[in-house]
């Protein structure tokens, strides 16, 4: 977590070009393709997250995170929450 403001605007902007670890890298990438089609993930997405030091209890973790995110934002966008 972060509270630099530049650095939140830069990531939001474009995540890949802003300065962020490797590791921050390789996890937003992942949690990118679980919410475009998670039926793309495979076990080389898992072992690029565990070569950035990520365990499996940690990949659980991004990916319960990412699609609970996905999920409640298509919930509050279907009941109109926020219109």
């Amino acid at each position: 977590m972060t509270v630099d403001q530049g650095l939140i605007e830069a990531i939001e902007r474009d995540y890949t070009t802003a300065a962020i670890t490797a590791a921050e890298r390789a996890m937003l990438d992942y949690v990118v393709q679980v919410t475009k089609d998670a039926t793309r993930i495979t076990p080389d997405h898992h072992a690029e997250l565990r070569r950035h030091g990520f365990d499996d209890k940690a990949i659980l973790q991004i990916t319960l995170i990412a699609a609970w995110f996905n999920y409640i934002n298509r919930v509050a966008d279907a009941l109109g929450v926020g219109r």
